[in-house]
């Protein structure tokens, strides 16, 4: 190819996904260990969750991007965080990590999990890629989720409304709806024409959930974007939890969105789980935050926490297995190399390294 023939969309094609299909073959090559699980973390809270028995189970999935530009430097109306601060300035939210799954090249899915209404979790490209690419996936979430994607084009009976008290299986992994603590999508999902003082906020059931995961190899809770609640406690009394995502983050000033380094061990103590792990706090600008906090504070307190377990800091795209990296504290990726000086070196003047 010579220079005259690079166009910015041929750029684009060579160049987005980043990762290309580099994961989605991670993913389909790996075979899941008897009495285990494997995730793999595809940014903001999105997981793609694989058990023994092959199942593959995709959860809030979002490919899609922040700000592109300054436009006329105010918020559109409406937007979530205007209506929760009265914010009128344009905020910073621009993505901050690449697209380590390519979704149009998905394969073998089993079902689709949604949490809520939140675009950077319900997103239209992974319903595309899912509905074309895996025709006997169904599409799981709130009432208000499933209208959204009928209104997208997926057939109803390819959707399945779910509220808390639910439990699905699938193969032999049981889901179960549990309620979510999502006050954000609670204060924020009004008609923006429409002033707060004039509505009800709506029903939390109908906007939004959190899912346990209980599959052969342990249990994964997926809190989404729950804020820190006391009910934690009522999930982790009338649950086994291994491990439990978090929504974390580095609140901006005068919002109250994330779950921050202090409630995240709270959680992790009501929940009684074995292993908490901070997410969401990666994909936006504006919340990013220092997961060390969290192991720092842990390290400070664990010898007086009532229920023991681990942090771990992941890294999006990476595998994390159950119980194998229970205990890692910190994920890192593969350097390679495992092979070096196998064959003759022709590298000049190696005798002299």
């Amino acid at each position: 190819m010579k220079i005259d023939e690079v166009t910015r969309e041929k750029w684009i094609l060579s160049t987005f996904p980043e990762w290309g299909t580099y994961l989605n073959e991670e993913i389909a090559d790996t075979e899941v260990k008897k009495d285990t699980f494997a995730m793999w973390w595809l940014g903001c809270t999105g997981i793609w969750l694989k058990t023994a028995e092959q199942t593959n189970i995709l959860i809030d999935l979002w490919n899609g991007t922040g700000k592109r530009s300054h436009g006329n430097g105010m918020m559109r109306k409406g937007h979530q965080m205007q209506r929760m601060s009265g914010v009128q300035k344009l905020q910073p939210n621009l993505r901050n990590q690449p697209f380590v799954l390519d979704p149009f090249a998905v394969e073998n899915v089993d079902a689709l999990f949604v949490s809520h209404i939140h675009s950077d979790h319900l997103d239209i490209n992974t319903a595309a890629a899912v509905n074309n690419n895996c025709p006997s996936a169904k599409f799981y979430g709130p009432a208000e989720v499933v209208k959204i994607w009928q209104a997208w084009g997926v057939a109803p009976n390819r959707t399945v409304v779910v509220k808390p008290g639910d439990e699905i299986i699938i193969n032999k992994t049981k889901i179960k709806v549990l309620e979510s603590f999502d006050r954000t999508a609670l204060v924020t999902e009004n008609d923006p024409d429409v002033t707060l003082k004039n509505k009800l906020p709506q029903d939390m059931d109908q906007i939004a959930v959190n899912y346990l995961f209980e599959t052969t190899g342990g249990n994964l809770y997926h809190a989404a974007d729950s804020h820190y609640s006391n009910v934690f406690a009522k999930h982790g009394n009338e649950h086994r939890i291994d491990v439990a995502l978090g929504a974390y983050g580095e609140n901006p000033r005068g919002i109250t969105d994330k779950v921050t380094s202090v409630d995240i061990l709270r959680m992790a103590e009501s929940l009684k789980t074995k292993v908490i792990i901070p997410v969401h706090y990666d994909i936006w600008t504006n919340f990013m935050a220092d997961p060390k906090e969290i192991t720092t504070l842990w390290n400070f307190k664990k010898d007086r926490l009532k229920y023991q377990f681990m942090p771990y800091i992941w890294q999006v795209g990476g595998q994390f297995n159950y119980p194998e990296n229970a205990k890692d504290l910190e994920f890192n990726f593969d350097r390679g190399f495992s092979d070096v000086f196998s064959i003759e070196n022709d590298t000049p003047f190696t005798s002299f390294l």
